[in-house]
């Protein structure tokens, strides 16, 4: 069994099924045996305050389910529903690959990865918000 490997920076924080854990002041490698466990880089973690966008809110939901902060079935459900709404505004191919990737890792209860889709959405949803403020 292979498990994750998580490469930390010196000082860098995750959230591993809840409980906040700090590297040492130099470069490491965790691998995280388990399956099944939530792990969360608290420098991709999106504050609440800035969950103010669409694709924002789908990432941060996927974020309260990794962190246990939401109920995994009613968690999975709004990010399905955010996902839903999120595929009537992005028509484009690679966006659409991105959103059904999501709404798969979603279904299959890893929303650490549907959460990597999402944000991969994050730049283009900025363009297309610049775009309509022009």
């Amino acid at each position: 069994m292979s498990g994750l490997v998580l490469k930390l920076a010196p000082n860098e924080r995750i959230l591993i099924n809840g409980a906040v854990i700090e590297n040492g002041d130099r470069r490491s490698r965790i691998s995280i045996k388990t399956p099944n466990v939530n792990v969360l880089r608290l420098r991709d973690a999106i504050h609440p305050d800035a969950a103010n966008t669409p694709v924002a809110r789908a990432c941060y939901i996927a974020q309260l389910i990794l962190s246990g902060d939401a109920d995994p079935a009613q968690g999975r459900r709004q990010l399905l529903s955010a996902i839903e709404q999120l595929s009537q505004v992005f028509d484009d191919r690679d966006s659409r690959i991105l959103l059904a990737d999501a709404t798969n890792f979603a279904i299959e209860d890893n929303p650490y990865q549907a959460m990597r889709r999402l944000r991969e959405l994050l730049p283009r949803e900025a363009r297309l918000f610049a775009a309509t403020r022009q």
